[in-house]
């Protein structure tokens, strides 16, 4: 099958059965749908990874590993669980990985914030929003995985319990714990 056709096929169903199908092709053997695959979910893989992480290096990394991964342990997934469950919950297991295996991050802005009246207030807004980066940064990994999927990602507490593979309840409370510790990080900025 060509990628084109891979392509259309997956724009005419949802995304989740968009997914199941290519899903199904890539497993077949069909490099085209798992390219297509790929495709459709390397910015969110990349933007996850590197909120978690908050080095941009780091981040094309573990989108890079994750893409390979995926490819040889397709024939591992079950269809349990949506395809973008599994996905980043393997996407935010390397994370925890990389994270266990150094000390500290450092924090890096996803461009820059959004444009404000004068010189001043750009200068402002940029450190507020390294500092929210840092605060994020500076959290626990177990509550910068929740924070990073719901506040950023929009999942809902059902995904992010899928994906970091804890109950609902422990994700509101992470997320309650996590917000806690932002708000008194960034008191200085109100």
């Amino acid at each position: 099958m060509r990628r084109d056709d891979a392509e259309r096929a997956g724009a005419a169903l949802s995304d989740d059965d968009a997914d199941r199908w290519l899903v199904t092709k890539a497993r077949a053997g069909d490099m085209d749908a798992y390219e297509v695959l790929v495709r459709r979910h390397r910015d969110r893989i990349y933007r996850i990874s590197l909120r978690m992480l908050g080095n941009r290096h780091d981040a094309e990394d573990i989108a890079q590993d994750v893409m390979i991964q995926v490819w040889t342990a397709l024939a591992g997934f079950t269809g349990a669980s949506s395809f973008t469950t599994w996905l980043y919950r393997i996407v935010v297991n390397r994370c925890l990985n990389q994270i266990r295996r150094r000390r500290w991050t450092r924090p890096v802005l996803e461009g820059d914030p959004q444009p404000v009246a004068g010189a001043e207030d750009t200068v402002i807004a940029r450190q507020r929003a390294g500092a929210a980066m840092e605060a994020i940064a500076a959290l626990p990994p177990d509550q910068r995985a929740v924070i990073v999927l719901h506040q950023l990602e929009g999942l809902t507490y059902r995904e992010v319990a899928a994906v970091v593979n804890i109950s609902e309840d422990a994700v509101r409370g992470r997320l309650h714990r996590a917000r806690l510790t932002l708000v008194e990080s960034l008191r200085s900025w109100s």
